[in-house]
């Protein structure tokens, strides 16, 4: 007969994965859309009348209030190459990024040579070394520390480097780990594209950085990630993404996304709920990616019956705009600054290229 060693209660807390906290962090500038109206009207003139008056409602309708930026509306709507918009990106996401994992580290009690897993993500400008290379410097972390770029994966990433870091978490007991998130969508926006994608991308995009620490040590305290899953669509890799064109990133946003994610949905959701022993019923908070304002309106038609709120997730689109990857996190930030019952379980959930979801479930 076999003999078993019991596993301690405190051993099975020190496997938990825990998220710590979570910073944002804004860029300098900021307008509220009412005042990048004029902007807009001078960047559409000479076109066809009936265009402008369906960009301009666009713009009115796309559920964002105000955005924030690296860079003011003069600089955006300036014909600058690739280049000269580039290293805006890096220079002001590097600044960004380390604000946001200070502002982190100190909201927690940590220092940066607590961390043992760096990751760092971004999507919208072009940088190696990547920017957790500069954080290591800047901030004098662990010279063996372990880094992790994440940097094609869009709007999903916030909540992809979340799972990259909870799996590192979950092998190394008693460990530390920040995950990054800084994006520029503004340096993304193209002058001479009056592609429906661009339209729609500038409507609903802002800037912005936010820093989620985690833990697998068992002193501290956090909602648990008690599961994860990454969710691919077949045959979707033409709805979103940059194409790299001489002029930069150039948006691909497929004008049938929130009709995708709508078919989708419940074949993402109810069985991830029911493989990890729960469902959509004892869900009780919505930690949804804004993708942008029918995206919205689809969970509401699945969910709103069901007595379901995405308040959060609408309230940082109108105040913030898509800051894509970060955006996510920016919700999660609503959570973790309120004091929730224990017991309570909540759902992230992101979309990006590829085209994936990402889940996590938490419970508090």
């Amino acid at each position: 007969m076999e003999v078993g060693f019991p596993v301690s209660v405190d051993n099975q807390k020190s496997m938990s994965v825990k998220i710590k906290t979570v910073a944002k962090q804004l860029p300098a500038h900021s307008r509220p859309t009412i005042e990048i109206l004029p902007f807009i009207e001078i960047w559409l003139q000479g076109q066809d009348e009936r265009f402008i008056r369906k960009v301009m409602k666009i713009f009115g309708n796309a559920g964002v209030d105000k955005r924030f930026s690296i860079m003011g509306p003069e600089e955006v709507f300036n014909n600058s190459s690739f280049e000269e918009k580039n290293n805006i990106y890096i220079r002001e996401c590097t600044k960004l990024a380390e604000q946001s994992l200070q502002k982190a580290l100190d909201k927690a009690g940590w220092k940066a040579t607590d961390i043992d897993y760096l990751v760092t993500v971004s999507c919208t400008g072009i940088m190696i070394p990547s920017v957790d290379a500069y954080l290591v410097n800047s901030l004098k972390m662990k010279q063996n520390i372990v880094r992790l770029p994440v940097t094609e994966m869009g709007c999903a990433a916030g909540v992809s480097g979340i799972i990259y870091a909870n799996n590192f978490l979950k092998a190394n007991p008693g460990k530390r780990a920040a995950v990054v998130a800084v994006e520029s969508p503004t340096a993304t926006f193209q002058l001479n594209d009056y592609s429906m994608a661009n339209i729609v991308s500038a409507a609903i995009f802002g800037d912005g950085a936010a820093a989620v620490l985690l833990s697998s040590c068992p002193q501290d305290e956090g909602p648990e990630i008690i599961a994860e899953e990454m969710y691919h669509f077949f045959d979707a890799t033409y709805m979103m993404g940059f194409k790299l064109t001489n002029s930069g990133l150039q948006m691909i946003l497929d004008e049938t996304v929130p009709e995708t994610i709508a078919a989708h949905f419940p074949k993402i959701v109810h069985p991830f709920l029911e493989r990890n022993n729960s469902n959509i019923n004892e869900v009780d908070h919505f930690i949804f990616h804004p993708g942008g304002r029918k995206i919205l309106q689809t969970v509401d038609e699945l969910f709103g019956s069901l007595g379901k709120n995405i308040d959060d997730t609408r309230e940082v689109l109108k105040q913030y705009g898509n800051m894509s990857s970060a955006t996510v996190l920016y919700v999660l930030e609503r959570f973790l600054d309120r004091k929730i019952p224990a017991g309570d379980k909540g759902l992230m959930l992101s979309f990006g290229p590829g085209f994936s979801a990402q889940c996590i479930l938490l419970k508090w």
